[in-house]
């Protein structure tokens, strides 16, 4: 406040930046200042044209509400920072060379300073001004959920039985899986049958060869946190004959030839 206030000599204001004692600058304008502010407008005012006490009143009565203002939205603001503890969130943060970099992570708590909140993230404090994005719980979790990247549909004929298999997302953060089970339609595949190699998964033909004709929607079942299940994403199409139906069709059909040459023999005699 030194630095508002001036000396007067010979109708000229005196700069005193120079001077030896050593003052704190504030970038706030606080009731304190205010009142010092307004004493010395009454000090150096115009004697010919003074200021009423009406005038003084005024200013004082303007600043108060601009003060009663600035601490209900102080109010405001710490408010919001304690409902942020649990929210994943960005902060900017400013280096040494004056590069800014976003910091993310969890609200652990939230401490007063001042008067004013700061945020604990990642062991670290920081105020709200530097507060970024700040995300839904649920929003990030879903982030790391499995999935399967892209709709795959498989053809599995029974004349020549081959594995299928596709590709799989097994998720990040908390919420990475392990393992996968697979249902076709209603009925668990034995897991004998399935292998899971990185981000493949396949079925073996095993599974699918015996079989009726048919589509089938394959449902995955993931071993993460939540058991991730995805549905409708991947179809097999069964079709053709194997070649152990072909044989026993062929049997029968041999002993029904037999039959009917005995019979034949049976009535020429």
């Amino acid at each position: 406040m030194a630095d508002l206030i001036q000396n007067v000599v010979d109708g000229k204001v005196i700069d005193n930046s120079s001077s030896t004692s050593s003052t704190t600058s504030s970038s706030s304008l606080d009731k304190e200042a205010f009142l010092q502010l307004l004493v010395t407008q009454m000090k150096y005012q115009d004697p010919l044209n003074p200021s009423t006490d009406t005038q003084f009143v005024e200013q004082l009565a303007t600043f108060s509400q601009l003060e009663q203002m600035q601490n209900l939205n102080q109010t405001y603001s710490n408010s919001q920072a304690f409902g942020l503890v649990g929210m994943y969130v960005d902060v900017a943060v400013k280096d040494s060379s004056g590069n800014i970099s976003l910091e993310s992570g969890y609200v652990d708590y939230v401490v007063m300073s001042n008067g004013k909140a700061r945020l604990c993230i990642n062991g670290a404090l920081y105020s709200l001004d530097q507060l970024q994005q700040v995300y839904d719980s649920t929003y990030i979790i879903q982030q790391g959920l499995p999935y399967v990247p892209k709709e795959v549909k498989e053809t599995f004929d029974k004349a020549e039985p081959k594995d299928i298999s596709f590709e799989v997302n097994l998720g990040s953060g908390d919420t990475v899986a392990t393992d996968i089970a697979v249902i076709l339609n209603s009925a668990v595949v034995n897991a004998d049958y399935v292998t899971l190699n990185g981000n493949k998964v396949t079925i073996k033909k095993e599974a699918l060869q015996d079989l009726e004709n048919g589509t089938y929607n394959i449902t995955l079942v993931f071993n993460d946190a939540l058991y991730t299940t995805v549905s409708g994403k991947i179809t097999v199409e069964v079709t053709g004959t194997s070649p152990e139906d072909d044989s026993e069709e062929n049997s029968g059909e041999d002993s029904d030839n037999i039959e009917d040459s005995d019979e034949s023999e049976e009535g020429s005699v």
